[in-house]
């Protein structure tokens, strides 16, 4: 039985995702939307007061180091209000600015590192939290390794580093990340206008990674590679359900594909992926397949 699964691009992450580092991590890659700019791989209120011709993240340069760093300015907006200065590693949303999604990442760090000036207005008070989670499949929800809440305190009015421990509450290993860098709002605090936080240089500190998350895995069969849209797949264990995922060079998730039991064949739609190298993965219960391909 054959069958064509559709493309499905999103934030969110699930299990056995390879190792990857903060995506865009030093804010050099930024994407033009016109009139502003937008942070890539971050996600921002800059779609939301696109209107009022404010935006609240913005390109800084140059960067510390490189050639630009990530501006955060809570602003008042016509027409909207008041809205913090923040960016998110994952999914932000704009209107109840709850946080989901994230990037791959299996380890556990014991801190986080960067670059920042920091500057608060009022009784305003700016924070970064970091997320890790791991993708429960009893339960189908995502189980907290870690969680950190870092108020910011004091000002930093010319680039400085910082460093800030990690909290666990529990002893395994996450599958994702979530980063939140907010200038405003800390624990309820009342946002004021031209409060900011500069960030740049973000990395883990002495992170731990499982030995057994690097277990010898089987190659997969994939015809045609190169590929242009239908990238057809044998699947080994065709009398279980499996997992596909597509991941790109820098470890984002870019494709997830639940697959139901005997399909022995199954062609998925890439005609949407970028030209470029990808990493193909298949799950299927304790087995793990892998392969390579060419999108052109």
């Amino acid at each position: 039985m054959k069958k064509v699964y559709s493309i499905l691009i999103f934030a969110s992450i699930l299990p056995f995702l390879v190792q990857s580092q903060i995506p865009n991590n030093g804010f050099e890659n930024w994407t033009n939307m016109g009139n502003y700019n937008n942070p890539n791989d971050w996600s921002t209120l800059n779609d939301l007061t696109a209107t009022a011709n404010a935006y609240t993240c913005t390109k800084g340069s140059p960067g510390n180091p490189g050639t630009s760093y990530l501006k955060l300015t809570s602003k008042s907006v016509s027409g909207i209000g008041i809205k913090p200065g923040i960016a998110v590693s994952g999914f932000l949303d704009a209107e109840t600015m709850d946080v989901s999604g994230g990037f791959p990442f299996e380890g556990r760090p014991e801190a986080l590192l960067g670059k920042w000036q920091y500057m608060a207005f009022g009784s305003d008070q700016g924070y970064i939290s970091i997320f890790l989670t791991l993708w429960n499949e009893t339960s189908h929800s995502r189980d907290t390794i870690s969680y950190t809440y870092h108020p910011l305190f004091d000002m930093v009015m010319s680039w400085g580093n910082f460093s800030i421990p990690l909290s666990y509450q529990s002893t395994s290993f996450p599958d994702s990340a979530i980063i939140v860098l907010s200038a405003s709002n800390a624990e309820g605090a009342v946002i004021s206008t031209n409060s900011y936080l500069y960030i740049d240089n973000l990395s883990f500190l002495n992170t731990i990674y499982l030995a057994s998350a690097n277990i010898p895995k089987s190659t997969l069969r994939i015809f045609p590679n190169p590929v242009t849209a239908l990238l057809n797949i044998e699947i080994p264990t065709n009398n279980k359900s499996c997992l596909i995922e597509v991941i790109d060079i820098n470890g984002k998730l870019l494709i997830q594909s639940n697959i139901p039991a005997n399909n022995a064949t199954i062609t998925l739609d890439v005609s949407n992926l970028s030209s470029g190298a990808y990493l193909l993965k298949m799950k299927s219960g304790n087995e793990v397949f892998v392969s390579n391909f060419i999108k052109q």
